[in-house]
């Protein structure tokens, strides 16, 4: 028989859009979901990762099917310091996400096109064809830097490289920060997905967005070379500039009167530190199966979720700021260096945005490793 339940227009298929296809698809088939995405392939082309500790053990069943590999612990390298913490890291590849979702969704649910205008109960196209819903969640990224925030930006290139000889790797290097730092914080973070395919991502932090390619295409090449890695050939490759959210005032990012639901970063659901998004993309898709009103309460409720996130994350964009504001960039290293040095519960519940009182009264002890003037302004900086 026909669905009888509401229906709900998606714009956007990256990894908040298509895990809310699928969570829809999978705990709410009532529900008929249409997935609007310009690009060839749901997700892009990019790998996620999560830790074990990001995500609850009954919220685990929506992406644990995707994951393309799991590893039981994983690595740190710093210039005075380097660790190996034992907790689960997982990641996954576009290519899984869009196949589960393809499976999920019929063909007709599927629309590949650029979203013109939307509005709460409908959606137009840039060739003009107008979709109808009960309710419309705009889950597409930033197109530019919104108003509101005050960002930084993580900017990375990764590549997927083929090494036949074996790279001697078998657990995730998550930061070796043990590369040059003269841009700022820079680490290289290293998955080994088999003996001989190794993925190598140059990652640093910046206060611009603009993203120099070929320039890490070359720093890849170069740790390549220092680790005695004899490349044959690179299977992908991907890149990406992400927020990094030192502050700002919710209310201008995210006004009342504004009609439009929304997910994933574009809603501010992401770490302000790290920029990771699965589990907060995770824990919405699944919020939006199990609860979420999908009508035209829907974007009052998504608003609500995300000013709640905002309220949870103080502490985090204060450590975002003490990194690009409190330190010197070749200098800011030291800071994460001081922090892996603290125990792993509470390095697993800053990275799930779940920090105690008493985690952030340890990470704030003692003398900071930055200046402690800049430091002190930074600490009663109230956004």
């Amino acid at each position: 028989m026909p669905s009888m339940g509401p229906s709900l227009i998606i714009v956007g298929g990256g990894l908040a859009g298509g895990l809310a296809a699928l969570a829809l698809a999978r705990f709410r088939p009532d529900v008929r979901v249409t997935l609007i995405e310009p690009g060839e392939r749901i997700g892009g082309n990019h790998i996620w990762s999560f830790f074990d500790a990001d995500l609850a053990a009954g919220d685990r069943a929506l992406v644990d099917p995707l994951v393309t590999c799991r590893w039981p612990s994983y690595e740190v390298r710093f210039p005075m310091h380097s660790r190996r913490i034992g907790e689960g890291y997982n990641s996954i590849r576009s290519e899984q996400l869009d196949a589960a979702v393809r499976a999920a969704l019929t063909a007709d649910r599927l629309v590949r096109g650029a979203a013109a205008q939307l509005a709460p109960d409908h959606v137009i196209l840039a060739d003009g064809a107008r979709l109808g819903a009960d309710a419309v969640l705009d889950a597409r990224g930033f197109e530019a830097a919104p108003s509101g925030l005050d960002l930084a930006w993580q900017k990375f290139v990764g590549q997927l490289l083929h090494i036949p000889n074996y790279h001697g790797l078998t657990e995730p290097v998550v930061m070796d920060a043990t590369v040059d730092q003269a841009d700022g914080y820079r680490f290289v973070y290293c998955l080994p997905f088999d003996a001989t395919r190794l993925f190598v991502e140059d990652t640093y932090y910046s206060e611009s967005p603009d993203l120099e390619p070929d320039r890490l295409h070359s720093r890849i090449a170069d740790y390549a070379a220092l680790q005695g890695w004899s490349v044959e050939g690179i299977e992908r490759q991907e890149q990406g500039v992400l927020p990094v959210l030192l502050g700002g005032d919710f209310e201008r990012f995210w006004p009342p009167s504004d009609p439009a639901a929304r997910a994933g970063v574009r809603g501010g659901f992401f770490h302000p530190l790290t920029s990771y998004s699965l589990p907060q993309a995770a824990t919405f898709a699944l919020w939006l199966a199990r609860d979420a009103p999908l009508d035209h309460r829907l974007a009052a409720a998504t608003r609500a979720r995300a000013a709640a996130h905002w309220k949870r994350s103080a502490f985090d964009r204060l450590l975002a700021r003490m990194l690009m504001k409190a330190a010197d960039p070749p200098e800011r290293y030291r800071l994460l260096q001081r922090f892996y040095r603290l125990p792993t519960p509470l390095i697993a519940r800053f990275y799930a945005g779940r920090s105690k009182l008493l985690d952030r009264t340890r990470i704030l002890s003692g003398r900071p490793p930055v200046s402690v003037r800049r430091a002190v302004r930074v600490l009663w900086e109230g956004n």
